[in-house]
């Protein structure tokens, strides 16, 4: 399995994320949030992703990059989850939504469930239509 994050996955495009946020849906396990859209991009990749911490919960940049950094490896490490069980493509926006400083597995292991709860979404939506 390739635990790479290359830039072509990397949500980066403001039209995209504006669309996110007045046509995405959400999915949440505190404190993680996960907002997703299908979305069909011109790169070869199942999945875009983007991670944002508040500056409401954490006035230092320093303190955000951190949590920022923590989410995108929390991703790396099981993106394979959600590639291979996404058939569609989808762009997505992950959010840490507390002030508490959780440790690296206490995140991780919140990832991991964030990203069973939207497979069976996603899955379930498959199966309605």
């Amino acid at each position: 399995m390739d635990f790479s994050y290359p830039k072509t996955e990397k949500l980066k495009s403001k039209k995209i994320i504006d669309l996110l946020f007045s046509e995405g849906k959400s999915v949440g396990k505190y404190p993680l949030r996960l907002v997703y859209l299908k979305h069909d991009f011109e790169e070869d990749v199942p999945l875009k992703i983007g991670v944002s911490v508040s500056k409401k919960y954490f006035k230092n940049a320093v303190d955000r990059n951190y949590f920022k950094r923590v989410l995108r490896e929390s991703y790396r490490l099981n993106k394979q989850l959600l590639v291979e069980n996404v058939d569609a493509k989808y762009c997505i926006m992950f959010f840490y939504q507390t002030n508490e400083r959780l440790s690296y597995q206490e995140i991780n292991q919140k990832t991991v469930q964030l990203f069973e709860k939207f497979i069976k979404i996603i899955q379930d939506e498959k199966n309605t239509n």
